[in-house]
């Protein structure tokens, strides 16, 4: 039971500095600052208020906050479907109230008598000598509603065992214990809103001025929820918590396998039968959307995709499944998503139709509402990808973002096996990086992180280099004598130089010490002066994802740290 709690406790931690934390940070920074006596245009001192309980308030407001989101959100992803299907209520109601609710408070921040409507059922959390209510715990609760982050393992397990009723004490135990490492990082963020608020005069001086900037701002929160804007903007954006949370699912679910496969193997197995789909409440792109029969799914190679059309992950990882279905269809492969809800507002089949195309899938789709196949299939992940040969036998399975040039390699050794004489077209993928605009990762230089070294391994000490015949992308090489140290390298006794193939539309480095840096980019010679503390120095910077071979020579005197990518 304890590892259980830690590990909701880190589940929690990490989601909450994901990039799924981006569409409610700038509410959560300015609803930490934005304190005052609510209905009043003035400072607490011109309105007669006395300034140490105007202080207490504003102080009380980042824990009431956070504490209203995690309370909210934490007992909707445990109960909310549940509980919605015992009152027949449609299943997003919740998150369509809670973006009217966001976008009503926003309106009250501007217009004070709707605010202090709104508050007097939660009179009961006003501050200790305040007249009012502070509207902290109200907007905590609407937005723990609305707030819609990234899934991991934990959050996953939560979601399921409370969509599916199977609610026991080991669920609820990672469910308040997610909530509690997501409330960390999340009161971090509030109270350093407030505390920008505290040291800056504006923020007293003008309160009106603040509390109709934060109005506006929690207006278009909701309709860029309403509209799913936020995203467009988290899928642009990697995912730098996937290691973490990968080994999150080994911690949680004891390194399971699926059906004898090792999940995330680059080579075929025998795994035993495909699990049957199983319960599907409907179908989507099929003829009429009438199920497929047996018949229809015969003799063909078969991708299982399982998805959730608002799981970022989810929707990183669709383009790449559908360009594979487009790209083999014909050859014989089969790919049949199944969607099964992370969110109660997940299980409505209209929500599901309008996710599936906005998503862009043209391959067949069961709706698994009550979660009937995931269940058959013992699946734990959003997304996961299953793939069997044409006698129905599982001979492989991945989980998360990523790995598509294997997945599709595989795919091609199954339709030849299937059919010897089959003409397949060329391969689309070279990468298994996640999505279709990869870039390079971040690359230091010093021994203690060097992990992209063509020379081997980097150590420390004083060594000469010679640049390789040839280089493989994502990675780097020297020439000429350098000085390695655990963090940095430097050219010792004349000038060095660093050759690095890279993707990506931006090449930065980090450099410090005194001396000149020079490359070349599409026949351009630059060069920069750097004299100083370590910075980052632009080299390269286009409009589209692109790649190459960056040439640099740095003088005796310049330390190099690291490389990082846009």
């Amino acid at each position: 039971m304890v590892s259980l709690a830690l590990i909701g406790v880190l589940g929690g931690f990490i989601t909450a500095i994901s990039p799924c934390i981006l569409p409610v940070l700038p509410v959560i920074l300015v609803a930490g600052g934005a304190g005052g006596r609510v209905g009043s245009t003035m400072t607490p001192e011109e309105d007669g208020e006395a300034p140490a309980r105007a202080s207490l308030s504003n102080r009380a407001r980042p824990y009431l906050v956070v504490g209203g989101l995690v309370l909210s959100f934490t007992f909707l992803t445990l109960l909310g479907a549940t509980v919605l299907s015992a009152l027949h209520l449609p299943q997003d109601i919740v998150r369509w109230v809670g973006i009217v609710l966001l976008a009503l408070i926003g309106v009250a921040m501007i217009v004070p008598r709707l605010m202090e409507v709104l508050e007097r059922p939660f009179a009961r959390f006003q501050q200790l000598g305040s007249a009012n209510p502070d509207n902290g715990f109200l907007l905590g609760l609407v937005l723990g509603a609305a707030y819609v982050p990234c899934v991991g393992p934990v959050l996953a397990a939560v979601s399921v065992a409370g969509a599916t009723g199977r609610i026991g004490t080991d669920t609820v135990v990672l469910a308040v214990s997610f909530g509690l490492g997501t409330a960390v990082p999340l009161l971090a963020f509030a109270l350093a809103g407030r505390g920008v608020a505290e040291r800056v005069r504006a923020f007293r001086t003008r309160q009106r001025a603040i509390r109709i900037t934060s109005g506006a701002l929690m207006i278009a929160l909701s309709l860029g929820l309403a509209l799913n804007l936020p995203a467009a903007v988290q899928r642009a954006l990697p995912d730098y918590t996937a290691a973490v949370q990968e080994r999150l699912d080994q911690a949680l679910h004891g390194g399971s396998t699926a059906g004898g496969c090792v999940p995330g193997a680059d080579h075929l197995a025998d795994c035993g039968p495909l699990p049957q789909l199983t319960g599907v409440t409907a179908w989507l792109n099929t003829p009429d959307e009438k199920p497929l029969t047996d018949e229809q799914r015969a003799g063909k190679v078969t991708l299982i995709d399982f998805y959730a059309y608002s799981c970022i992950n989810c929707q990183r990882s669709a383009p790449g499944i559908e360009k594979l279905y487009q790209t083999y269809r014909e050859a014989g492969l089969q790919v049949l998503g199944v969607h099964s809800p992370e969110y109660a507002f997940e299980r409505d089949v209209d929500n599901v139709r309008e996710g599936t195309r906005a998503l862009g899938l043209t391959y067949p789709v069961a709706v698994d509402s009550d979660l009937a196949t995931w269940t058959a299939f013992d699946n734990h992940y959003w997304p996961a990808h299953y793939l069997a040969d044409a006698q129905g036998t599982l001979r492989q399975v991945s989980y998360g973002e990523g790995r598509q040039a294997t997945l599709e390699r595989l795919i091609r050794e199954l339709l030849v096996e299937a059919d010897p004489d089959v003409a397949l077209p060329d391969p689309v993928f070279t990468s298994d990086d996640a999505g279709l605009d990869a870039r390079t990762p971040e690359t230091y230089l010093g021994a203690q992180r060097a992990q992209r070294f063509v020379g081997g391994e980097l150590s420390e000490g004083t060594h000469t280099y010679s640049l390789p015949e040839t280089q493989p992308t994502d990675t780097f090489s020297l020439d000429g004598t350098w000085s390695v140290t655990g963090e940095s390298i430097s050219p010792e006794g004349g000038t060095g130089r660093v050759r690095l193939a890279w993707r990506g539309k931006q090449v930065n480095l980090v450099v410090s010490g005194t001396g000149v840096l020079r490359w070349s980019v599409d026949g351009q010679q630059h060069e920069q002066m750097i004299d100083g503390v370590p910075n980052g120095v632009s080299l390269v910077e286009v409009p589209e994802t692109s790649s190459g071979v960056l040439d640099i020579e740095a003088d005796d005197g310049l330390e190099l740290y690291s490389f990082t990518f846009g």
